[in-house]
């Protein structure tokens, strides 16, 4: 998606508008212009490449600035403010200035005449599908506040747990890269003093760890920048993969079957499918609808397909809870706690309960990840130390006992 300023002319009032629109060429950017009910006069794309990267990263909207922006809106909708009195009224109360400037944006395109909902997904970066359809669904049943606070809750939810998972990866990340700072500080600066101590006595021989690290040591001293540009590539390599159809699903595959956070991600993703689908359904949205959105929400391709196989039935007269039973990237409880819910006619309340199940079973499983995590990476850092010990010790050991040999002589 590329970012397009541009400016319009509004046909009712007579007057111009100038704000901005998400695109991914210029065409789609004047039909996005168009269906706003606005004539465009001028049309300039917004930084590309690099600079691009660095606006998405410096313009960032966070969850947490979502929440508010929903919750704030929310209160003030209830209270019985009109829609744009509210936005421009959270405007003027949030700090991030993207968010600042999208709201803006948003507030002239409604006087413009276009609804809220449509406002909104000229901006997909920042509001995601569900929470697009749930403000549509909430203007057609005329209970929008009640939309927005449910997205909020949502939100908060989901970024709870992303939160969790992260927290569980940031302990081993961290060791990591401390063993790798060891390592590369020992092969450049300690191992050559070894090697330099070596060379002033004739006839002496490093140990072979000791000469196969030195080796290592002379080459990356020698082509770093060959090293610093392989590892880029691999990093570049593997970020440009895993957006390929082919790399998302292998990713995606791993996820859910290596051994360590296979269960992890399982019960992640069901938690993530309950909780959408159940605040989907509670805000009235149809059950084919939830089924969509939810395949393009829950972010992995394996399950998407498995939800859009469902839909397919579901089409055909069959009950979701059957379309789900005995898919292996589903875990039983879910279908069967639908199949409560489609029979007592409360399939919103029993996705709520499993998603808060599984909630749950997602803290469970991050403590054992994390309890396992431990001996592993004590064992390679273990590892990591003999080996570098060895390659500096053995070689002191030999000096010691060539003098101590020399001195008997």
């Amino acid at each position: 998606m590329i970012d397009y300023n541009y400016t319009a002319k509004n046909p009712k009032t007579g007057a111009n508008i100038k704000s901005r629109v998400q695109a991914e060429n210029e065409r789609d950017a004047y039909k996005a212009i168009k269906n706003l009910g606005l004539i465009p006069i001028d049309i300039k794309a917004g930084n590309t490449g690099i600079l691009a990267m660095f606006s998405a990263y410096t313009h960032r909207v966070t969850t947490k600035d979502k929440v508010l922006f929903s919750r704030q809106l929310s209160t003030l909708i209830d209270a019985g403010l009109p829609i744009i009195q509210s936005l421009s009224s959270v405007a003027t109360q949030t700090k991030n200035k993207e968010l600042k400037l999208i709201i803006s944006q948003i507030v002239t395109d409604v006087e413009g005449g276009s609804s809220f909902s449509k406002s909104l997904a000229n901006y997909p970066k920042v509001f995601s599908p569900i929470y697009i359809n749930l403000v549509a669904a909430g203007e057609t049943s005329g209970t929008i506040d009640k939309a927005l606070e449910r997205l909020a809750n949502q939100q908060e939810k989901d970024a709870e747990i992303i939160s969790k998972v992260r927290g569980a990866l940031i302990y081993p990340a961290i060791v990591m890269l401390v063993m790798v700072a060891v390592v590369a500080f020992m092969l450049i600066e300690v191992l050559p003093q070894v090697q330099i101590l070596y060379n002033g006595l004739p006839g002496a021989s490093l140990p072979l760890v000791t000469r196969i690290l030195l080796w290592v040591s002379a080459k990356t001293i020698k082509y770093w920048w060959i090293v610093l540009a392989f590892i880029a590539g691999i990093i570049f390599g593997l970020n440009r993969l895993s957006k390929t159809v082919k790399g998302k699903r292998f990713v995606d595959g791993l996820k859910m079957s290596f051994p360590l956070f296979k269960g992890l991600m399982m019960k992640l993703y069901m938690a993530r499918f309950s909780r959408m689908s159940s605040t989907l359904v509670a805000s009235g949205v149809p059950l084919i609808q939830v089924l969509e959105i939810t395949a393009k929400s829950v972010n992995n391709v394996l399950i998407e397909e498995s939800i859009n196989k469902a839909i397919t039935k579901v089409k055909g007269g069959k009950a979701l809870s059957q379309s789900l039973k005995g898919d292996p990237n589903f875990l039983d409880l879910v279908p069967n706690m639908l199949s409560i819910g489609e029979e007592s006619g409360t399939i919103e309340q029993m996705m709520g309960k499993t998603a808060d199940y599984f909630e749950k079973e997602v803290d469970t499983e991050i403590k054992n990840v994390s309890t396992i995590i431990e001996p592993i990476m004590m064992v390679i850092l273990g590892g990591v130390a003999l080996v570098i010990v060895a390659a500096i010790l053995l070689p002191i050991y030999s000096l010691a006992g060539t003098s101590s040999l020399s001195g008997g002589h």
